[in-house]
């Protein structure tokens, strides 16, 4: 090629330590700890490098310093990496993933060419465990390929040149690098070179067969025939398709007949041209021309359903420093494949020719005006899906990531620890909010940082706080920096029972996606691990006894971490009835009493076809399951989470006038069966908006994404029979292959959002906000249009609460205050919490509203004109707020484009609450730690928890034996672990339960810290544990058994004092004959929740909420009556007003204490729909 020159572009390059350096500093390390137990030579030497021949691997990582500490084995890492190591290392050379080497960590470790490297937690100093490392291997040379090769891929072939014709152009060829760390691809990744187009000429195509058209851009042959056949999903052919020919500008040549058959001549049989073919809804087939000499052929395509992009991927919030590089990642599917992605910083879509971006975006040299939110939006032929937002913050590079300074947070005291400098039972413990943080990285650039950074507690101050008669130690939070995020899990559990008499689905599966991921029990239950990176849960429940619907639900989890409970409902399947194939059938949708179906199923004669596309003539068991919008109490049934994708990527809401499922079988063999050119007709009369009228339209669920998909508009139809001449009907066709569950809406939207926090108890004290708290919404029909104002609904809600409480979305009008209405609900693991009363007492301050707004939203809970229904949820009208009004600015409602503003709301903003009943049960904490929130877990040795990913709880079932119920506590303190012993870890009190059977007998389930390791997992720690019934109490017996073991595993506590028991506790999960209850779970809500209701039931494997006195007892004790005029603590509780601290915000009415009537043992708890306790297989 003429005046050919080649260049590089540029590239980036990062400035790496020497390799020879660090074998220097390697080795003089090792010979410095490991003296006397490893031979230095087993690791590269400074003069390995230029005297030794060979080639070095490249860096492998397999294992984390978890467990018993970092093993980078060699034969682990053949077995994951095959010959990309040798057969016979000749040297070793470690360092850890933050590039320092192992001389520099002063740890103990070992290593051998021939066995690899490991690092053991035991061997290093107290509190440390292994750094994690990475190793590489000195290969004898030969036996690797070279660097160049395992770390690029393969120059690309030179792209066309870029001139006209007889002109000087460019031509270009590109490698991708292989390696995860950028300081490796050091190399050129694109060439170029100069190049010279072909000499013009009329046309420069060439035909290795027939002729070249007109157009000069497709070859022709005129004899040759082509021939060819589509089909739909299931067999039926694809009229209408149209078929391309893909030339530089696709030329159309042909549509597909009734049959689904074309035919085109002139085509040349030569396997290079390309033809495309297209139908509405589906995917594109591309085929290749056959290759062949013969003068005919045929092609047979069949059509798969088109699927819009579904986000599987989506970029993840992260922290930098200016000058620092960071990798933003989505990724998504469909049919077909997403072919372009696009990406967006604060809502504005950046240059792909600038940034270069696919589903990948790397910014490098960040700068502090780069801050904000990144979004992806991935597009292929059948639409588009936006991602999540993912927020990206840049620090100036000497600018603290974290706030110092601890925020206020409040603890509750015990109730004989009154303070008098805040009149209070509460004391200011300080905490540090868990954020992404800009912390240490390495130079990787990846989608997910190796290490995921957070603002936690760095520094602790130990206090004490003066009781009634002791002094009660606490840890404050001092300090707060960047450090390493606490590992947690999400968990999902839940039960599933059909929404019209709670039977539960005994044995179902439970799938994500194509993948069975759990199974429910005989009550229903189920429990399954959320996978890492899932935004959106999307599960499907089967019924295997074909009781039930199959249910797709869309949950939400969170996502910080812990156990989130969900009641799973689902529809009945309806009685199958016999149709005839051959004979139009009409089957009603939607049989309310006293009303008019909402809509008909018209099948026409002769549609009904099998799955290979044969035509089915006999007759056919078929099952219409509807779900009616006018029946309230099937809301929570509703099928995924009623949303759609529109044609710009942006997930929207739908309001539903029905669903409905469909199951056609055969009689003889019960085959499933498809059915082409089915009717839906939708009465107008049951749209009661209608402006709605013109926007319905007829879906179908997409079961792997929950999303909704248009099937088909709906057109009106005013004479169908006779007897209906006079009503008009929306009619809407579609095709019933392999989907199965349709939906009658349109989209809506008017849209707003609810803000609504949950408390531990009526105080509302901004500390005492519970996390993982299931809140749903239910969108009721408008009243207007309606005589008797019926109980419909249009849509169902559910979010889960963080620490700032929750934004519910419903919809909302700024016209009309009362054209929707919204029912709000809140449960945590199954137990309806209550929501504030609106009568009698009509209190905003309590409510949460100020006036004159809460007025106009008309709070009503649902006791509110009958105070024998449920205090469990509330009704509001949802008035859009006034953009120009002061005090509607201010919550709790939020129009759509205020999400932020919702999300971010302080404590003093309006917002709807909802509250636990108080049980009689408190927990104190030297270490403060909130359950709810995992990540707010701190590594101390006086850790109630010691591992925030593993929680065992621990109970003692106390007997006592006189007229009243007692209060008991158990006193936690170190016992046997040199770091703690006498010191205080925590205290629980609990109330004893009665005896139903039995009036002077009660008993009392009592926690107690558990015996094992600590955070450190150094050695254990026996926990020395006193039970201490108040009152005037004399211990009468201990469970003989559990006196056994403690006699026979030393040391044994001396328990001189009748009123109280102390003991190491037993590090064994002894069980119910020794009166002791231990469960070690994922969830520390879920692990109490279990071991209470074994310790009720007196048994090992059982559950109950009714205590049984007489069965699973450790301690007994003998409780003489009080003297008159005495109190217990709880009376003292219940006759004192509630003090609130000094910096708990606005003054609020005080709310008088309730009764203190005990249900069940966590006091007056309710339960969703059940009296028994709910628990997971």
């Amino acid at each position: 090629m003429l005046g050919t020159r080649a260049w590089v572009f540029s590239v980036l390059v990062l400035e790496v330590t020497s390799v020879l350096g660090r074998q220097t500093m390697l080795t003089q390390s090792v010979r410095r700890v490991q003296t006397g137990k490893r031979t230095p030579s087993t690791f590269a030497g400074p003069a390995d490098a230029p005297e030794s021949p060979g080639e070095w691997t490249t860096w492998f990582n397999v294992d984390h310093p978890g467990g018993q500490g970092d093993y980078e084995r060699l034969d682990a890492i053949r077995f994951y990496y095959g010959d990309r190591v040798c057969a016979r290392p000749l040297r070793l050379e470690a360092r850890t993933t933050d590039w320092v080497p192992a001389s520099s960590t002063g740890q103990v470790v070992h290593g051998s060419p021939r066995e690899g490297f490991w690092c053991l937690n035991r061997e290093q100093r107290a509190g440390q465990n292994c750094s994690n490392y990475t190793v590489r291997f000195l290969c004898p040379p030969g036996s690797l390929r070279r660097d160049t090769e395992r770390i690029w891929s393969p120059w690309t072939p030179w792209s066309k040149c870029s001139a006209a014709c007889g002109q000087t152009g460019v031509q270009t060829r590109t490698r991708t690098c292989l390696a995860e760390m950028v300081s490796l691809c050091t190399e050129a990744s694109e060439e170029g070179q100069l190049c010279v187009s072909q000499a013009c000429a009329a046309c420069d195509l060439s035909c290795p067969m027939g002729q070249v058209n007109a157009d000069c851009d497709a070859c022709m042959c005129q004899d040759f025939m082509l021939h060819g056949a589509v089909s739909l999903p299931g067999g039926a052919p694809a009229s209408g398709a149209t078929v391309y020919l893909l030339t530089k500008t696709p030329k159309m040549l042909t549509r597909t007949d009734g049959s689904g058959r074309f035919q085109v001549p002139g085509l040349c049989p030569d396997g290079k041209s390309t033809l495309k073919i297209t139908k509405a809804r589906f995917a594109p087939i591309v085929l290749t021309m056959p290759r062949t000499s013969l003068r005919t052929a045929t092609v047979n395509a069949e059509f798969m359903r088109a699927e819009t992009p579904y986000i599987v991927m989506n970029p993840e919030t992260k922290a930098r420093r200016a000058g620092q590089s960071v990798s933003l990642c989505c990724k998504a599917t469909g049919k077909p494949s997403p072919d372009k992605y696009f990406w967006y910083h604060n809502g504005t879509l950046l240059d792909p020719s600038l940034y270069k971006h696919e589903s990948k975006l790397v910014l490098r040299n960040l700068q502090q005006d780069q801050t904000g939110e990144y979004f992806c939006k991935a597009q292929s032929d059948a639409g588009a899906a936006k991602s999540q937002a993912a927020q990206l913050t840049v620090i100036a590079p000497d600018e603290t990531p974290c706030n110092p300074v601890p925020e206020s947070y409040l603890i509750r005291l015990p109730h004989d620890c009154f303070q008098n400098a805040t009149d209070s039972f509460y004391y200011d413990v300080g905490r540090c909010p868990v954020k992404t943080c800009a912390g240490q990285q390495d130079n990787g650039i990846r989608c997910r940082d190796a290490v995921e950074n957070c603002c936690g507690i760095s520094k602790t101050e130990e206090r004490e706080i003066q009781c009634s008669g002791y002094t009660l130690p606490t840890k404050v939070a001092a300090e707060c920096s960047c450090q390493r995020c606490t590992e947690t899990r999400s968990i999902v559990r839940g039960r599933v029972s059909a929404s019209d008499n709670g039977e539960p689905m005994r044995f179902g599966h439970v799938y994500l996606g194509n993948s069975r991921v759990s199974m429910t029990g005989y009550k229903g239950t189920f429990t399954l691990h959320v996978p890492p990176d899932t935004e959106r849960l999307v599960l499907t429940f089967v019924d295997r006894l074909q009781k039930f619907v199959n249910t797709t639900k869309v949950l939400p989890f969170n996502k910080k971490g812990s156990a989130v409970f969900h009641e799973i409902k689902m529809l009945r399947r309806k009685e199958p009835i016999t149709l005839e194939a051959t004979e139009t059938n009409i089957i009603p949708l939607g049989e309310a009493a006293g009303e008019d179906p909402m809509a008909e199923l018209e099948i026409p004669s002769k549609t009904f076809y099998k799955q290979n596309g044969e035509p089915y003539m006999g007759k056919v068991k078929a099952s219409v399951t509807f779900l009616d919008p006018r029946n309230i109490s099937t809301a929570t049934a509703a099928q995924s989470d009623l949303n759609f994708v529109s044609d710009e990527g942006d997930t929207l809401p739908l309001r539903t006038y029905g669903m409905f499922s469909v199951d056609f079988r055969e009689e003889a063999n019960s085959e499933p069966l498809n059915a082409g050119k089915v009717k839906v007709h939708l009465d107008s009369t049951q749209v009661q908006m209608p402006q709605h009228v013109p926007m319905m339209k007829l879906w179908s669920l997409n079961p792997d994404t929950g999303l909704w998909e248009e099937e088909g508009d709906f057109k009106f139809e005013r004479q169908r029979r006779n007897k209906r001449e006079e009503r008009t009907f929306l009619v809407g066709n579609m095709e019933i292959r392999e989907r199965r569950l349709f939906n009658l809406d349109v989209p809506e939207s008017r849209r707003c959002f609810i803000k609504v926090r949950t408390y531990r108890s009526e105080r509302f004290l901004p500390s005492e906000q519970i996390q993982g708290v299931v809140v749903s919404v239910i969108n009721l029909e408008p009243r207007t249009g309606f005589s008797s104002n019926p109980r419909a609904w249009g849509r169902f809600d559910s979010v889960i609460t963080g620490p700032n409480g929750a934004c519910l979305p419903a919809f909302c009008d700024d016209q009309s205050p009362d054209a929707y209405s919204a029912y709000v609900l809140a449960s945590l693991a199954g137990e309806e919490l209550e929501a504030v009363e609106s009568s009698p007492k009509f209190n905003p301050n309590a409510i949460g509203v100020p006036q004159p707004y809460l007025n106009k939203l008309k709070y009503r809970r649902t006791d509110h004109e009958d105070p024998r229904v449920k205090k469990t949820a509330f009704q509001i009208s949802m008035a859009k707020p006034r953009p120009n009004s002061a005090e509607e600015s201010n919550g709790p409602i939020y129009a759509f484009e205020n999400l932020r503003a919702c999300e971010e709301a302080p404590p003093s903003a309006a917002h709807f609450r909802f509250y636990q009943i108080e049980g009689d049960r408190y927990d104190y904490n030297t270490v403060p730690f909130n359950e709810d929130d995992p990540m707010s877990w701190t590594e101390d040795y006086l850790a109630w928890w010691p591992k925030p990913m593993e929680f065992r709880a621990c109970y003692i079932k106390v007997k006592i034996v006189g007229p009243l119920e007692v209060n008991v506590r158990s006193r936690n303190m170190g016992g046997t672990h040199r770091r703690t012993v006498g010191k205080l870890y925590g205290i629980r009190d609990v109330k004893s339960t009665r005896d139903r059977d039995q009036p002077n007998v009660s008993s009392a389930c009592l926690e107690f810290k558990c015996s094992g390791m600590l955070y450190d997992q150094d050695r254990v720690d026996r926990t020395l544990v006193k039970v201490i019934p108040q009152g005037s109490c004399h211990r009468a017996s201990v469970n003989s058994m559990l006196h056994e073991y403690l006699v026979n595993h030393l040391p044994l506590v001396v328990n001189n004092d009748t009123s109280e028991y102390t003991m190491l506790a037993p590090l064994d999960p002894l069980g119910h004959n020794y009166g002791i209850y231990t469960v070690t779970d994922q969830d520390p809500r879920t692990a109490k929740e279990i071991a209470l209701g074994r310790c009720f039931d007196g048994t090992s494997d059982g559950s109950s909420r009714i205590m049984k006195s007489n069965v699973g007892v450790a301690l007994t004790f003998n409780c003489a009556e009080r003297q008159v005029g005495r109190q217990s603590a709880f009376q003292y509780l219940q006759s004192t007003p509630a003090r609130l601290p000094p910096a708990a915000g606005s003054v609020q009415e005080r709310v008088p204490p309730r009764r203190q009537q005990r249900e069940s043992w966590g006091g007056q708890r309710r339960r969703a729909g059940t009296t028994s306790l709910r628990f997971s297989n």
